[in-house]
């Protein structure tokens, strides 16, 4: 009878052998062959539990990656070190493991994560094939149970059937991951090469990254080199506590170190590295290995590229050689962008100071048709404050990136290079600068300010004759249907007798402002001194780019 009933067992097993191994060799994919071996091996052999763990590309950690009976969120998480708990010997010596009482051998390792406390006995064999260990798997029962030479020898079996087929199922993955690391690469040429804005850009480099390295987050920071700091300018997979962390210092924590050295740099755990700079944002973000590569193009580091796990890993030299070479291609885009933003610049700078010589031409032959009657050293001293009124607003496009101007500052400033230039005549003349901050661009802020330097120049020649004090008020109002500029004195007024001649101020005032801004202008005489009005509609002001 028992000769019968070893006879059935045998023949049910050797059934169960041949049903394993035609499904494992049917199946390509990775996680459909770990999960069908799982639950077939726990069907076939009666236990509660099968897993199996599979060794990391670099050969230290075994990774779960299929189970029946330990907890599903530990797949992908759980790990243990080769060599390391009942399991991770049984790889690391390629030899069968078999405890009724796991727990209690010395060897054994509980991973809480997994929840396997419920269990009492463990069996595990190695994976190997073709003489390399590959992983390893075990069952495990919820009773304390005495493993058989037969079921011992039947996991064997399965053993050598899932390592054939585990491993044809690691290839298909590996080529798989190649063709999207290719497929990757050409997206990302194809990026870096395109006509977007450089923030766009990075943030789908960002995204490729985190895709193709399969990374929980990715994060690309550029050297600001003045300051000599990392600054933050993409990243994916972060919540707002990564975002709101301050700049780095060259040489500091992980990312400066690589920036400082220009070699990338792995870490296991940033939570537990001393050089890592926020590990409590690393925490709350569940953060843990990172991989940082420089940005470098003709041996200079513009910044450094970020790769986060949320799991212990060991970066493989292919995952780093790949991190490189998206890293590299980021900074030849970036370099290149920089290139023909300045290309751009330097095209329009030259526009603009062709535009303002031009005017400035304009200006000396309009003081040349004034005649002999003229001052030549009031004539030469207008036709400077005239040059600098343009070249302060110029110094607040370079500081505003040559496109938009706070007309306000640069007014204030006019006033003060124009009372300067006549401080001999006018001691206690006071001009201040109050009211709305206007924002123009170059060319109508150009314009508004040489119409305002006129203004102010027409004051001090006119309104203060034989005094030494007065007070010019400039305005400025911001109004829903355009701007008003004000310039107020307090002097004795401007001769605005229709048979008095118009001065050349005025009319490069009214040229000015009727045809560069689109503009009013209106002049007040009253009892208090005179008020010039300047008014611009709509958006006129908003036009032109020069």
């Amino acid at each position: 009878m028992d000769s019968e009933h070893q006879l059935e067992r045998k023949t049910a097993q050797l059934a169960a052998l041949r049903e394993i191994g035609r499904a494992i060799n049917a199946a390509w994919d990775l996680q459909d062959t770990l999960g069908l071996i799982t639950r077939k091996t726990a069907a076939v052999m009666g236990v509660e539990s099968c897993s199996v763990y599979l060794l990391d590309e670099a050969g230290e950690y075994l990774i779960l990656k299929a189970t029946t009976g330990l907890a599903q969120e530990a797949v992908g998480l759980a790990l243990l070190r080769l060599g390391e708990g009942l399991t991770g010997w049984a790889a690391r010596m390629g030899q069968v493991v078999a405890e009724a009482d796991a727990a209690h051998d010395p060897r054994f390792k509980y991973l809480p994560e997994t929840e396997e406390s419920i269990f009492q006995s463990l069996l595990a064999v190695p994976l190997i094939n073709q003489g390399r260990v590959i992983g390893a798997m075990n069952v495990q029962t919820c009773s304390h149970h005495q493993y058989t030479d037969d079921e011992i020898e039947l996991l064997a079996l399965i053993g050598d059937l899932a390592a054939g087929a585990l491993e044809k199922a690691l290839l298909y993955e590996r080529m798989q991951r190649q063709i999207a690391e290719l497929s990757t690469l050409a997206e990302v040429s194809e990026t870096v090469t395109s006509p977007l804005y450089l923030d766009e850009m990075l943030g789908v480099v960002v995204d490729m990254a985190a895709q193709v390295m399969r990374a929980k987050a990715c994060s690309l920071m550029l050297l600001d080199e003045e300051r000599e700091v990392l600054v933050l300018r993409a990243f994916q997979g972060f919540g707002p506590a990564y975002s709101q962390k301050p700049v780095l210092k060259v040489g500091e924590g992980v990312a400066g170190l690589v920036a400082q050295t220009g070699q990338p740099l792995a870490v296991m755990d940033v939570c537990q590295d001393p050089r890592y700079q926020h590990r409590e944002t690393a925490r709350q973000e569940g953060l843990c290995s990172l991989l940082c590569a420089p940005l470098r193009v003709r041996e200079r580091t513009s910044g450094v590229f970020n790769c986060y796990t949320g799991t212990p890993h060991t970066f493989t030299p292919q995952e780093i050689g790949l991190f490189q070479t998206l890293a590299n291609q980021t900074a030849l885009a970036i370099e290149n962008s920089q290139l023909v933003v300045n290309t751009t610049i330097v095209r329009e700078m030259h526009h603009r100071v062709k535009n303002n010589l031009q005017t400035i031409a304009m200006l000396l032959r309009l003081q040349l048709g004034e005649g002999a009657g003229v001052d030549p050293q009031e004539g030469l001293r207008e036709s400077i404050s005239r040059v600098l009124s343009m070249a302060a607003v110029h110094e607040a496009l370079s500081e505003r990136g040559f496109r938009m101007a706070d007309v306000k500052p640069i007014l204030r400033q006019v006033a003060e290079m124009v009372v300067q230039n006549r401080l001999h005549a006018h001691r206690g003349l006071r001009v201040t600068v109050q009211g709305d901050e206007i924002t123009l661009p170059s060319r109508s802020a150009t314009a508004l300010t040489l119409a305002v330097n006129e203004l102010v120049q027409n004051a001090l020649k006119h309104a203060f004759v034989e005094r030494e004090e007065g007070q010019i008020t400039i305005t400025l109002s911001q109004r829903p249907l355009g701007f008003k500029v004000e310039v107020q004195d307090d002097g004795v007024g401007l001769a605005l007798a229709e048979t008095a001649p118009r001065s050349l101020g005025l009319q490069i005032v009214e040229a000015l402002v009727g045809e560069d801004l689109g503009g009013q202008l209106t002049i007040e005489r009253g009892a208090q001194g005179t008020r010039a009005t300047i008014f611009v509609p709509g958006n006129n002001h908003s036009q032109g780019g020069f």
